[in-house]
């Protein structure tokens, strides 16, 4: 199989891979869509190269079912590392004393800020180093509209992760 008979391959099936996707892949794991469907052709590629299609399917009903199951393990995979982050919280603030002075306060702080996933770590991080919006913006390259919704939901799961922690 040549690359471009795959790309030909991906062409036609990118719209039926990416519902499957939808469908399956958690909504608070969106974040994860790009990583799911490279997994889904890497996954195709590899077993049309090894002849495991053995065409009793068409290809997209084929595919749609690899990347429901790509996104069943990315569903799996991220409520466990939210989890391990979830005792992480817990654990730290177990520890922590009533009155922290500002200093562990900022470490409690990086440390929740770490147990997000990248794309609203970047945006946390800077915003608690007093960044702008708009200066956000510019170092990260995304819309202001993106680092605001970033910002938000990265407060959300923070809020979330110290909650369960106490």
């Amino acid at each position: 199989m040549t690359d471009i008979e795959f790309a030909e391959i991906v062409g036609r099936t990118k719209k039926i891979v990416l519902s499957a996707v939808r469908r399956h892949l958690a909504a608070r794991f969106s974040f994860a869509i790009d990583d799911v469907v490279q997994e889904t052709y890497l996954r195709g590629y590899r077993h049309l190269v090894s002849g495991k299609f053995r065409e009793e399917s068409s290809l997209g009903s084929w595919l749609y079912t690899i990347a429901r199951n790509e996104s069943l393990r990315m569903n799996g995979r991220m409520a466990r590392e939210e989890e391990k982050a979830e005792k992480a919280g817990r654990q730290q603030m177990e520890r922590a004393p009533e009155t922290e002075s500002r200093e562990e306060a900022a470490v409690a702080l990086d440390i929740l800020i770490e147990k997000l996933p990248p794309k609203y770590r970047g945006v946390m991080e800077l915003k608690a180093r007093g960044l702008s919006e708009k200066e956000i913006s510019l170092r990260l390259r995304i819309t202001a509209g993106t680092v605001k919704s970033r910002f938000s939901r990265g407060k959300e799961l923070m809020q979330k992760l110290s909650k369960e922690a106490v």
